[in-house]
This record gives structure tokens, sequence and C-alpha cells, in this order.
């Protein structure tokens, strides 16, 4: 507890350092925090002034705030999945983008190394309200649905239809419009054959406009009800609302920003102009820039500018504006590489750093975490906040007891961006670079070259639970029922200290154990006899082998050309002790930091050791666990498969198993290489792709029938 002396102080050092702020904005024009912060720093003048009225002066700032709606309605299946966009926060990392992209076109033969000009964009508004699918036969409008979660969502359709801006009937262009735009004559004959007989869908954002907004809760202020926490929620709850005749009271805007119905154009500019003909309501601000330099200076502007549109706008989405570079470009992951949304500013706020502590994983890496006094960051209660390293702890100049700027970097993951040394009282306290790991107290050193600080006790607690649960869990060993909870017990008890130990358990050991009958005990001991018999690739990824992970410990499997159906533990650690650091730089994707990672682990006395018990415990390793065809193995080798969507026979980690013990590789993303990509129910972002792409989509019984 504060005395008021202190009190006191707090409230001086915010009002001069609102003041200060509020002076360089207003009147020398300079930008030295965001308004959220300014924000965030009159709030908490306001809370000790409604505790300390006796400190209030004529000159000190107030502010307030709202609440949230809610929704419910039946499913819809999108025709094709409503993807995620990837975010970019800097200039620096609009580069890195540009450099990827170049980097794909130049292997693909379509760039030449030195053309400056191969990729000209088309930027629009990023709108921060509640995405949406329009569908239109033969012109008229059917069917309007919520994204959801980007393959299933809600049907509104009545809603929509209260959305002034949005057409019922589509208009049908002049041909001299078109030809106006660059459409060509086949891209008319099929727009014309959708308008007349076809399907077409238009894809864009419903939104409150943030006049609309404002007279609202000026309405529920008046009668009692609570008000709305922001246009972009508003709009979530209007489009939700059960009675349409509520919808149609929120006046909602929408605009469209892409059209997902194939007629062959050429840009993506001609989206919109094209929109525009058939009636749609498109932003007057998007623009069409002809370099990465022009797409930043549009950014730019309108992230000063962005109170002058008449919406909530977080950001722009810079989109690749030859069409026909999207399906080189493709999709990886969870959104396409052509598109990427170019964020202002994340929310902030300020709060106080109340300590840091310091967590171990598994290699042994100890990362800071900041412990804040709780705040509110864009409608989430935040206490926590990464802060990666000591270095960043020295960049920031961070004390405990220190005033924090707080930031969700791109709404999701919070971290400090800022102290405000002018707030400083005089008790706030160093940092210290761990001199011992936190969980065994055991030695910790700094590796030249690393900014980590790691435990190096082979017997630290954590490191070893960390390790044993990483061994059992489902990508590695995949021991059925031995998790986390279990394994916590197990080293309590002493029972187990390294990954060899499991198989030494015996039923009598488990059954003392909290909630362990003997049947279960007995489930347990056979789920980890089960698993002696390994695969060579999931061996290699539960070792917990530093950067080796599951696609790198199968691609060593198959790299390394060891064809044994079964091999002796012995015989891969002779195999691994051979093999040169050149011998592993050599091989695909394995660059020199992996290489000398994988030459240490198997050069380490501890690790040898632990190998050996393994194989007295009875481990065997193979390379092909199931025994098929020749003809088979060889249908399946060079193909390359892509999973999308749910399989209902068997899970995605179990095809993926097939597909491999079969001789087929298994890819992340959709490209011209692509053999097969299986589409189970609700498929993703690939399934659109793929058809773009030509590749073959076969359904769950044909890919059944094909490794049967």
């Amino acid at each position: 507890m504060q005395d008021k002396q202190q009190i006191e102080k707090r409230i001086e050092k915010l009002k001069k350092e609102i003041n200060y702020h509020r002076y360089a904005y207003h009147v020398l024009d300079k930008l030295e925090i965001s308004d959220a912060v300014l924000d965030s720093l009159k709030n908490e003048l306001q809370k000790l002034e409604q505790q300390y009225p006796e400190f209030i002066t004529f000159d000190s700032p107030t502010q307030r705030v709202g609440g949230l709606p809610l929704e419910k309605f039946q499913k819809v299946q999108h025709s094709a999945p409503m993807i995620s966009l990837f975010d970019a926060f800097s200039q620096q990392d609009m580069i890195d983008w540009q450099k990827r992209l170049e980097k794909i076109l130049i292997t693909k033969d379509i760039l030449q190394t030195k053309q400056k000009t191969g990729v000209d964009y088309y930027c629009e508004l990023k709108m921060d309200g509640l995405a949406v699918a329009l569908i239109y036969e033969q012109g008229k409008f059917v069917l309007g649905a919520t994204r959801g979660d980007g393959e299933v969502g809600e049907n509104v359709t009545q809603n929509l239809k209260t959305i002034e801006a949005i057409p019922l009937i589509l208009r049908s262009p002049e041909k001299s419009e078109l030809i106006k735009i660059g459409l060509t004559d086949e891209s008319i004959e099929k727009l014309y054959q959708v308008l007349e007989y076809g399907k077409f869908e238009a894809r864009g954002e419903a939104i409150m406009p943030n006049n609309v907004f404002v007279d609202l809760n000026k309405k529920y202020k008046k009668q009692g009800r609570s008000e709305l926490a922001n246009p972009r929620n508003a709009a979530a709850g209007s489009i939700r609302q059960l009675d349409s005749k509520l919808t149609a009271e929120r006046k909602l805007d929408c605009h469209i920003y892409s059209l997902a119905t194939d007629l062959g154009l050429m840009y993506h500019e001609q989206e919109h102009e094209l929109a525009k003909l058939l009636g749609f309501k498109v932003l007057k601000q998007n623009k069409y820039c002809k370099n990465l330099e022009e797409t930043i200076k549009f950014h730019d502007y309108w992230e000063k500018h962005r109170d002058e549109v008449l919406f909530d706008c977080d950001g722009v989405v810079i989109v690749v504006n030859n069409l026909s570079l999207w399906e080189e470009l493709g999709v990886v992951g969870k959104g396409p590489r052509y598109i990427m949304a170019y964020k202002f500013a994340a929310e902030q706020a300020t709060t106080i750093l109340e300590d840091v502590v310091w967590q171990v994983g598994r290699t042994g890496v100890l990362t800071p975490t900041a412990h804040l006094k709780p705040v509110q960051v864009y409608g989430v209660v935040i206490s926590r906040a990464t802060l990666h390293n000591m270095d960043e702890i020295k960049r920031l100049g961070l004390k405990i007891n220190d005033t924090v700027v707080i930031e969700r970097a791109g709404d999701v993951i919070p971290k400090i961006v800022k102290v405000l040394t002018g707030l400083r009282q005089e008790n706030e306290k160093e940092i210290n670079e761990p001199k011992k790991c936190p969980n065994c107290g055991g030695v910790v050193i700094k590796k030249p070259g690393e900014v980590a600080y790691r435990c190096i006790n082979k017997d630290c607690y954590a490191i070893n639970l960390r390790n044993l649960t990483h061994w059992a869990s489902k990508n590695a060993i995949d021991i059925d029922g031995l998790g986390p909870k279990i394994i916590e017990q197990l080293m309590k008890q002493k029972l187990v200290k390294d990954i060899s130990d499991f198989y030494q358990l015996t039923i009598g050991d488990l059954k003392p154990l909290e909630r362990f009958a003997e049947k279960s005990a007995k489930n347990l001991i056979k789920a980890i006899a089960v698993k002696k018999q390994v695969e060579l690739s999931r061996f290699l990824f539960g070792l917990g082998i530093c950067h080796v992970g599951e696609e790198t410990a199968l691609l060593l499997t198959k790299q390394l050309g060891i064809r044994n159906q079964e091999l002796r533990i012995r015989e891969l650690i002779d195999y691994f002790k051979n093999l040169t650091l050149e011998d592993l730089e050599k091989l695909p994707d394995v660059g020199p930091i992996v290489a000398k990672s994988i030459y240490d682990w198997f050069h380490d006395k501890h690790n040898i050791e632990l190998l050996l018990k393994l194989e007295k415990n009875g481990l065997t390793v193979k390379t092909q666990i199931t025994d098929h065809s020749s003809s088979v193995v060889r249908k399946l080798s060079g193909k390359i498969f892509v999973l999308t969507g749910a399989l209902s026979n068997l899970t995605r980690d179990e095809a993926k198993v097939k597909i491999r013990e079969l001789g087929g590789d298994i890819s992340s993303s959709v490209s011209k290489n692509t053999s097969y990509v299986v589409a189970g129910v609700d498929p993703g972002s690939k399934f659109n792709n793929a058809k773009k792409l030509g590749v073959k989509i076969i359904n769950e019984k044909e890919f059944l029938e094909l490794i049967s």
C-alpha cells in the first residue's frame, strides 16, 4: 500500500507526462507515443483522483469507455475458404515479404534477377468489421454468410438484405463499360453467362460507420442501456440480430474487396472496377501502386489520416495486382503469399512492471516473462508479456516498477515496447542476468554468439519434465495415456528420470499413483510396450535434439540413406558418429547450425549412455514399420500429398504415416509439383488453391483406396 505522499507524487508525474505529450502533439506536431498510450495514462490518473479527490487540480484530464453484443445462426459451408491474411508491422517486414515473393518468382523464371519493377500492387484500406460472403444466382441475391472460422459461416441473408449498399439484383454492365476496364471478350462472355444462368460470389466487409456508432451510443445512454464497445463489435452484433428489423435500424454499410467467381480477369484492380459496375460499393481510397515504395507511402499516409475515413481502419491490405502470379506464389499455412495486411500501430496501454520471472524450456533455455499489473488492451486483460531474452531487457532499459507501454502485436501477443522513464519514482530495481537456474539452482551459461542463457544441469527437473513429455507426445513416440500430469507423478515418485525409465515401469509401480487402478496401470504398461518398436523419424524427433523438428527428423531419415528394415540403436549410434560435420551440412535444408547441433548430440557421452539404456530396455528402430508390396511402394514413391479438411476414418497424423510408409511425401502447401490434394470435410484454402492450379483433388474414399 502506497502512502499519500507517493500517490501525490505519482499524480504530479502523470500530469506532467500527459501535458508534455499533449503539447508535443498539438503544438509541435510531434507524435512520440500513441493516442492509446496517452489515454491509458489519463485513465490511471482519473482512477487515482477518484480515490484521492484531495489531489485533483483544475488542469487534470479525464476519459471514459463502453460494453459488448452477441450471436446465434444456422451454419453455411463456404464454396471456397475465406482465408485469413499474414500481418506485417513494419517497413522491414514489407521489404522482407517482397524479397520472398521475388525469390519465388525468380526461381520459377517469371522474374529476371536484375529486374526491378516486376511486381505491382493494389492497396486497400483494411476495414475493421465483419467479413461476409454474398452469393447471387442469375444475378439475384440468394445467400449471405459471415466468415465464421473460414470454412463454415452463419446464414445472415435477411440481415444483409437490410444494408442498402448490398444490391439485391446485380446490374448488367454494357460491353463498352467492361472493355473500358480492360476485360477481354472471353471474360465478358463468362460474366454475362454467370449473370444470366450461373452463380456469382462477392466478398466484403460489413461495417458500422463511426457516426452511426456515436449516435447509437448516445441513444442507448439516454435509454439507460449498455453502450456498444466499438464499431467492429457493433457491426458483428447487428449482423447477428435474430430480428432483421433491429439490424435495419443499425444503418450498416458494406464494401466489397474481392470477387470469388473466376471470370478470367487479369488484375485484382479489375475486380474492384467490375464490382462497381455490378452495383457494389467499393472503397474510393483504394489505389494502384506500381512498387513497394508507393505501397509504404500509401500505408503511412492513411496511418496518419485514418480519422478522415468514416469507419474503423486498422491497416492497409496490399495485394499482388497480377492475378496470374497468385497461382505461382501459392498459399502457405494460414494464408496466401500474395496478400499482406500491413497493420497500423497496434493497440497500446500503460501499466507497471511488477516482476520478471525466468522460465526453463526443454533445451534448457531461460526465457524472461514480464509480470504486469493487469491492464486491458484491445478488450483483453493482460498480466503477462514476453521479453524474449536479456538483450531485449537491456535494449528497453527496463527496471522492476517501471511504467511501461504494453502492446498486443497484431492484437495477439502482448509485449513491452517502451519504458516511460519520466514516471520513475526512485523505487525501481535493476533486472539482473540469471546466475542460476530458477528451477534446479544449477549453473547457467551463455554460449558465444547466442543471446540465450541456458541451464546445463542434466538433472534439472524442469528440463527433464519437458523432455519426457516431448518423448511421449503425439508427434514423437505417441504413447497413449502418458501425459504431463502422469509423467510429473512418476518423476515425483522417482520412478522415472529419463526416457529409458519408461520402459522399466511395472504395473506395481503405477498402482500406488493417484487415480491408477489395476486396469489403467495395465493399459499404460501395454501402451509403452507397443511403442518399443519406433519409426526412425519419430525416434530422432523424440530425442529432443536442439533445432531438429518433425520435418527435419523426417528429412534426415530419407537423406541419410538408412535402408534397413530394423536397426539396433547401437548401429544408429555408429552411423551418426561416423558422419562428419561436412556430411551433415551437405544435406538439403540442413544448415551449419542444425548440423552442429546433431553432430554435438551424437558425440555427447551422456546422450550415448541414454541411447544404450534405451536399447538395453528393448527399444528398436525401424525405417519402415509396415511391410507393403513393392508395387504399392513404387506406386506412391515420388508422389507429393497435401492434406486439407477433417478425415473421418483416420486422423491427419495417421494419414501422414500411411503416405510416408508407402514412399510418398507430405507438403504443407499446394504447388504445381503436388500430386494429390486429399480433401476431407470442410477443406481449407489448399482446396481452392488446388483447383486454381489444376492439381488433382481426391476425397477420403479415393485416398483410402490408394493406400490400401
